[in-house]
């Protein structure tokens, strides 16, 4: 079974979006748990208030990619946020990316075609992990696809993290445009996982948590935001199957 790269970017929403890429996080990390999945944390940026504005992750040891492919989207949270003082209900959005870890057959990235920087490694409010360059920026050349990391205390394992999650954006570039290259009705359902619209909404204030694909909601958001996905992804496969079936 192929691991996975999970990246998880704050987007609309400010510090709220970034408490919500923090909560998604949580969520995974304790599935993961459940599952006996190894996590690895390969790049983050924190803000003050302990959410992100960023973090990436890789998860292996099962049928991680089979699960995980699910949650690529955008993921819109309702609920009144910590720094809300009137108790009005805001909406924020986070996305999730999901790339399969390439294998080294499967990807070449040549050294020649890649720009690489050392910085010193930034925690929230500017303040800096330490004062040596130990963080890593990568940009491939060919694509302009850039990518950092600044997990680690150690320059060497941010390089190889960085070039671990380069490797993988690379990769699903070239399917990307292999895909557009297939019939309409096989490219639609190969992107129906892997589509980057908004695929879910989290409503605290109903406790309802909805999956638009499916078109089906679930009143247990605090379980689910708990790790509890199985009942989930086992409806998005029943019509991920569904949908294979009716393909030419």
């Amino acid at each position: 079974m192929p691991s996975v790269i999970v990246e998880i970017r704050a987007g609309a929403g400010g510090k709220e979006a970034a408490l919500f890429a923090a909560d998604l996080l949580k969520m995974y990390s304790r599935y993961a748990q459940n599952k006996n999945w190894k996590q690895k944390t390969l790049d983050s940026h924190p803000t003050e208030l302990g959410g992100y504005k960023q973090v990436v992750f890789e998860l292996k040891n099962g049928d991680v990619f089979d699960k995980m492919k699910y949650e690529a989207g955008v993921h819109r949270v309702q609920r009144i946020p910590k720094t809300e003082k009137a108790g009005r209900i805001h909406t924020s959005t986070v996305s999730v990316a999901v790339f399969p870890k390439p294998k080294k057959t499967e990807i070449t990235v040549r050294a020649d075609e890649l720009k690489i920087d050392y910085y010193r490694a930034s925690g929230p409010g500017g303040q800096y992990v330490n004062k040596r360059e130990t963080a890593v920026r990568i940009t491939h050349q060919p694509t302009g696809i850039v990518v950092t990391s600044q997990s680690e205390r150690n320059q060497l394992q941010n390089k190889e993290n960085a070039l671990a999650i380069l490797q993988a954006k690379v990769l699903e570039e070239e399917e990307s445009k292999n895909i557009e290259k297939l019939s309409k009705e096989r490219r639609a359902q190969i992107k129906w996982a892997r589509r980057a619209d908004k695929i879910r909404t989290y409503n605290f204030p109903q406790n309802r948590i909805t999956d638009h694909r499916i078109k089906k909601s679930w009143h247990d958001l605090a379980n689910i935001m708990e790790g509890k996905l199985d009942r989930v992804f086992k409806t998005l496969k029943k019509l991920e199957s569904k949908i294979s079936s009716q393909a030419p």
